[in-house]
């Protein structure tokens, strides 16, 4: 009986999508189209799709993330009630070829070659049932040694997106062909002639071959790609639910795409027992690698606006219009793209909505945290968000999660206030124990070990006030820790 092993490749940073997305929060773990994020929609997408495949074995979904993600996926994956064959840590990114080779190592540790579904988590597919018969179409070719690639039919002549050109069909009923070649992005006349020819599919990043295959292509290719994983994997070490690559071999690992790594040379190389296929896709696909692209993918009205929140437009045609936390009124306004969050606003033109990415350059180079971070970060135990900030002074609102806890900490320069606003705090502070309810509070002065934990079953609403010469957050140490974050000098706050 074959067995098929998706994996989730959740390592991008989407920064075409600021100010939603973040480094510490990208784009695969928002919410932009309906109420589940793009990861939380990828693991979803995965039901029903036995009934295409009888006789298949289809395991729970492999994940590759940043370490600094981890507990972000595990805490989404667990609202929707997907439990993880496991979540692969990587210490860096390394792109996408490594992430699959780690998957084709770790699933062969597991069952006896697995057909592996290669799936970024950023993407957007609207009909899951023309993507299972897809993947089935796939898993046929791979059967025969074929690394399979998923083309999307093309609807318009798209300058954003690598091409597949297709060879000589494999599979009439699935349009299922041999890969020709690859092309890099086109021009706007190329790419009209791209779509008028019928030979030229989308690449959409998205694999179906067998794990053993998979592992004697990247040999054959990039061998050193193939050693670092091997090496960083026999280095690495369980950690709960997750799994730590070893750090610094992986590190020195090459960075390479699937498509250059293996893809393109393999299309380029002397007929051989591995070859290159495409099925083609047509079911409401998109990489939503752009605000114009996220345009495209939303439901809009009767004049083409795509809005979200709480908004007002008059007189506006073709724009998409997105509010976080005010209210945001646009007028006259037509192709344009508005993005509002609680600490920036985007406002460009849908036609330079690609350009968005310099933004995030300039807010590195200028070392701003907007680039960064949102206002309200996430941690395994819940959230926090800067409310103000002055000279001595901050002011945050924190969420801990039922049953969970902060860490055991202590703080060198700085005093905090906690007023409870919602829930029951558990406090600890020095050699006392006790329970705060609503509208009460305490204080944790300076250097007294603390934790802050929230034994109920609704979420604990706080707001600390901390003030103090430095408000840091790498002024922290820890002596007990449920999620096995270091003790000291972590830029992580609590």
């Amino acid at each position: 009986m074959k067995t098929l092993l998706p994996v989730i490749l959740s390592g991008g940073a989407g920064t075409r999508l600021w100010p939603a997305s973040r480094e510490t929060h990208p784009k695969q773990l928002l919410s932009l189209l309906g109420e589940h994020t793009l990861l939380q929609q990828t693991a979803l997408r995965l039901q029903g799709l036995a009934r295409e495949m009888p006789g298949v074995t289809i395991r729970s979904p492999l994940v590759i993330c940043n370490d600094t993600h981890r507990f972000i996926v595990a805490e989404q994956l667990r609202q929707i009630d997907v439990t993880p064959e496991r979540i692969i840590l990587e210490p860096v990114g390394r792109n996408t070829a490594p992430a699959m080779t780690l998957a084709a190592q770790f699933g062969n540790h597991e069952v006896d070659d697995p057909l592996l579904l290669i799936m970024p988590a950023d993407h957007v597919i609207k009909d899951a049932n023309a993507f299972h018969r897809a993947i089935a179409a796939a898993s046929e070719m791979a059967d025969s040694s074929y690394i399979v690639t998923f083309g999307v039919v093309p609807h318009r002549a798209e300058t954003g997106y690598g091409y597949i050109k297709k060879a000589r069909t494999v599979n009439a009923a699935s349009g299922a062909a041999d890969i020709a070649s690859f092309v890099e992005k086109p021009d706007a006349l190329t790419a009209q002639d791209y779509v008028s020819s019928g030979d030229y599919l989308w690449n959409s990043g998205m694999f179906l071959c067998r794990a053993s295959v998979w592992l004697q292509a990247i040999s054959s290719f990039q061998n050193d790609i193939a050693l670092a994983c091997e090496k960083s994997i026999a280095q690495g070490q369980a950690d709960m639910d997750f799994f730590r690559l070893g750090h610094n071999v992986f590190e020195a690992c090459p960075s390479n795409s699937i498509d250059y790594a293996v893809m393109e040379p393999l299309t380029r190389a002397k007929p051989g027992a591995l070859k290159a296929g495409v099925v083609p896709l047509n079911a409401g696909w998109s990489d939503v690698g752009s605000w114009d692209s996220l345009w495209e993918a939303h439901t809009k009205d009767a004049d083409g606006n795509a809005v979200r929140g709480d908004v007002y437009t008059d007189k506006c045609k073709n724009s998409l219009i997105l509010a976080e936390n005010r209210y945001v009124a646009v007028i006259g306004l037509a192709d344009t793209v508005v993005v509002e969050t609680a600490d920036a606003v985007l406002v460009t033109s849908r036609a330079h909505a690609q350009d968005v990415k310099n933004i995030v350059a300039a807010l590195k180079k200028g070392k701003r945290t907007e680039a960064l971070t949102h206002r309200k970060v996430f941690r395994p135990w819940g959230a926090y968000e800067g409310v103000d900030i002055g000279n001595r002074f901050q002011v945050k609102r924190i969420t801990v999660n039922p049953g969970a806890s902060l860490s055991l900490q202590m703080h060198h320069h700085r005093a905090e206030h906690w007023v409870v606003v919602h829930g029951t705090a558990q406090v600890t502070r020095g050699d006392e124990e006790f329970l705060l309810t609503e509208n009460q509070s305490t204080y944790i002065p300076l250097g007294v070990v603390h934790r802050l934990a929230n034994p109920g079953t609704i979420p604990l609403e706080i707001v600390e006030v901390q003030s103090g010469a430095y408000l840091g957050e790498d002024d922290i140490v820890r002596f007990e820790d449920n999620y096995g974050r270091r003790s000291a000098g972590e830029s992580i706050k609590k």
